[in-house]
């Protein structure tokens, strides 16, 4: 196939860079002097560059991996996948188990008494990642003559030269070489979690964690993810079977910006056919969106730890991606001579796209709404508590039955209380034949024999009661609402237990969870709108007739479906097992529903209750969401 314009230009210009064009006609010697300048500051900023990206070759472990290519054969087929499918799935099973305590240590993660053992987490995975490398190379053929040292911005790390790979004629086998050391750390993040989990805390313990976290967090985010230049891009770009994939998709969206708007037609894609336009463009956008979220969040992770940091990181991102794009573009618009036959238009187009893009954000009012969860309850509704302990002998009635008030719901025993109660009466017994016997004998000792006896009787009639109270009943009419028999039977349970609701079904409410950051708006009347959706029926809104603020805060939320312990998205302690208590406090909103035939209403449905406010412009509500974030978490 003959080359197209572009590939002869790129030939000629690496042929020009490099010295190797020679042509008849009479030298341009200040041509000539301006290319030797312009070589030797490449040059010289390759070696500077080269100062923190140096390399040092320390072995060669092809004879070691051609010895152990039976093994390495093992790992790598049949009976590795099967042990890694194992001990990953224990492993994730593991770390589910004790989230909570994840979670928590990685608070902990920056800290400085912590980069040490960090630093040492990172190099071991690293170094088992560039061996996974090298063992999936030499599994199908290749050849790794080099391992070493290299200094990414003089802190050293490990790096080999698995090249050979690149000549496999199957593509598959390339995609597992380039993905073998993201597979390493995944089995490794694994076994990492079984020492972590069970070792107590020490040197050990930190240890474990640290690779675990590196060798899961680091894989997921950046190695396997294909928009960052890491293993998992190589890989998607070998079976797209489109080199430079990258590089292509940059000069493919400039190459649809200076067609489409800016009118340079002469402007040709880098792309061979409609397949790969479509990749690139895709990967184009998706790529720079997801490179900002990575920062953005990295930019936050680090602030949490080193406020100052994390501020010039902020800083860098953006000149890096504000101000320098910017001039660029303002130094392409004046003076690329690609735009000389239509640099009018193209500077009119710009500041049209500028213009629409401030009046969209900084003047246009857009829709301004926030959302919080909540569930559907009934106006009328009331817990069913037993007001003494005792074991649950039997479910007297059957959850979702309709009961009326007074109907005994749950049978409760409580063998201790049936001693006390024997014990009272024999003591009621003796009292009474102790003042017969005082009332023919000794008429002194009757005065303390009869307040005894009052005691006892007064003693008797609260045991009475509380055994009348191990019968549970309903305080009001409606749908009787409670676990399984199976979860309660046979258990003992403290007084004040809840044992399960009386529902109405009549009127319901929305009990919603608004965050501090939300509430503001709450108490300066911008309220104009409401609506709920529920789980499951997202499609239909129900209407809200008028909605009440509690004015002051809370930390119990009205159930644990809501808390991060039942599924929830608010917040809670981890230190609260009734996932109850939120980290932060909140305002509780209930708001009145109006019927919808449309969906089904029944107590403990949970949902998301939408406010809508005056619209404002878009620079208006993200100011006001940066400056909240700026005053939670770094108190500025």
């Amino acid at each position: 196939m003959a080359p197209g314009q572009e590939d002869v230009l790129q030939l000629l210009t690496q042929l020009y860079y490099a010295n190797l064009l020679y042509f008849k006609n009479p030298a341009d010697s200040a041509m000539l002097f301006e290319r030797y300048r312009k070589r030797r500051q490449r040059e010289i900023k390759s070696k500077l560059l080269g100062i923190m990206f140096m390399r040092f070759p320390l072995f060669d472990p092809d004879r070691i991996l051609k010895k152990n290519l039976f093994l390495i054969k093992l790992i790598f087929g049949i009976p590795g996948a099967f042990v890694w499918l194992a001990v990953v799935a224990a492993a994730v099973k593991c770390a589910v188990e004790q989230f909570d305590m994840v979670t928590r240590q990685a608070e902990g993660i920056l800290s400085p008494d912590n980069l040490f053992l960090l630093y040492v987490a990172m190099v071991i995975v690293k170094t088992l990642h560039e061996l996974g490398h090298a063992m999936a190379c030499r599994r199908f053929g290749g050849e790794v003559h080099v391992m070493g040292v290299m200094l990414l911005i003089f802190t050293p790390l490990p790096y080999m030269d698995a090249t050979s790979s690149w000549s496999f004629r199957n593509r598959w086998q390339r995609a597992l070489v380039g993905g073998a050391g993201m597979i390493t750390e995944i089995f490794l993040a694994g076994l990492a979690t079984f020492v972590w989990a069970n070792t107590g805390a020490g040197t050990l313990h930190s240890l474990a964690y640290n690779v675990m976290f590196i060798a899961s967090v680091s894989t997921l985010i950046f190695n396997g993810n294909p928009l960052l230049r890491f293993d998992g891009y190589y890989i998607l770009s070998d079976l797209l079977d489109i080199p430079n994939l990258s590089t292509r998709a940059i000069q493919h969206l400039r190459h649809i910006a200076e067609k489409y708007l800016l009118g340079y037609r002469e402007s040709t894609s880098p792309a061979q056919s409609s397949r790969e336009s479509f990749w690139l463009a895709v990967f184009g956008l998706l790529s720079g969106i997801y490179r900002v979220i990575v920062f953005c969040g990295i930019i936050l992770f680090v602030a949490d730890k080193f406020l100052l940091a994390g501020m010039l990181m902020a800083l860098l991102c953006i000149f890096a991606w504000g101000v320098v794009p910017v001039f660029r573009l303002i130094q392409y618009l004046a003076s690329s001579p690609r735009l000389a036959k239509t640099r009018l238009r193209a500077v009119s187009v710009c500041i049209f796209i500028s213009g629409m893009i401030f009046f969209f954000m900084a003047l246009f009012p857009m829709p301004n709404r926030f959302r919080a969860p909540g569930l559907l309850e009934a106006v009328q509704y009331v817990r069913v508590v037993n007001h003494a302990p005792g074991y649950v002998k039997t479910m007297l009635v059957r959850s979702g039955t309709l009961v009326e008030k007074g109907t005994a719901l749950i049978e409760m025993t409580d063998r201790e209380l049936d001693i006390e109660i024997e014990r009272a009466n024999a003591q009621k017994k003796e009292a009474r034949a102790l003042q017969m016997r005082a009332m023919s004998r000794a008429v002194e000792d009757l005065k303390p024999i009869k307040k005894r006896f009052e005691t006892i009787t007064a003693r008797l009639a609260d045991l009475a009661r509380q055994k009348q109270e191990l019968i549970v009943r309903a305080r009001q009419a409606g749908v009787w609402v409670a676990p399984p028999a199976s979860e309660l039977e046979r258990k003992w349970l403290p007084k004040g237990f809840v044992l399960g609701e009386i529902v109405g079904s009549r009127n319901f409410r929305f009990s919603s969870v608004v965050s501090q950051d939300d509430a503001a708006d709450l108490f300066v009347d911008r309220i104009h709108t409401a609506q709920v959706r529920l789980y499951g029926q997202e499609g239909c809104d129900i209407a809200v007739e008028n909605f009440e603020i509690v004015p002051y805060q809370h930390d119990k939320l009205p159930s644990a479906a809501l808390g991060w312990l039942g599924g929830g998205e608010v917040a809670v302690s981890m230190s609260d097992d009734t996932g109850l208590k939120t980290s932060e406090p909140f305002f509780l909103i209930f708001a009145d529903v109006k019927p919808n035939p449309d969906v089904l209403f029944f107590h403990g449905r949970s949902g998301k209750i939408r406010f809508s406010m005056d619209n404002e412009p878009l620079v208006v509500q993200w100011g006001r969401s940066i400056r909240q974030l700026l005053q939670k978490r770094y108190h500025i």
